[in-house]
């Protein structure tokens, strides 16, 4: 009460999406590149489907075709997530929407998929858009 008393500050803490927090990361590959990728101007050359892929069979699968594609010598491929289920309204429990959506971006961030890992966006409508990512590997050494 009064003029003693501190202002309120907002509390809530609210998680950013997959996306916001992909768009918020810097650019580490050549921004020509990365922009022409961004507007679906640049074909991957492979991609992997994990749709229907429970998290143990997925990560393996995932993890074996990025170090794959590394040593075959491709530049971007495509990993397509999907978008996950839709949330049911009369569901009496919340689930989470898009798991894999959620945990690929984190899966190429730790070893020993991270060393082969230069950029990871998500991918052009044309390509899967929300549903897929574009990942832009380092060059072989």
């Amino acid at each position: 009460m009064g003029q003693k008393t501190a202002p309120r500050t907002e509390t809530h803490d609210f998680h950013k999406t997959t996306s916001d927090r992909m768009k918020t990361e810097g650019v580490k590959m050549d921004a020509r590149a990365f922009t022409r990728m961004k507007r679906g101007r640049l074909e991957p050359e492979g991609r992997i489907d994990l749709h229907g892929m429970t998290l143990d069979q997925a990560h393996p699968a995932l993890s074996q075709f990025i170090l794959t594609a590394q040593a075959r010598g491709l530049r971007l491929v495509l990993v397509i997530t999907g978008k996950g289920l839709r949330e049911d309204p009369y569901d009496p429990m919340p689930r989470r929407r898009g798991v894999l959506k959620t945990q690929v971006p984190m899966w190429l961030k730790m070893p020993p998929v991270a060393q082969a890992v230069l950029q990871v966006t998500e991918a052009h409508r044309k390509h899967g858009g929300g549903g897929a990512y574009y990942v832009y590997l380092r060059r072989r050494r």
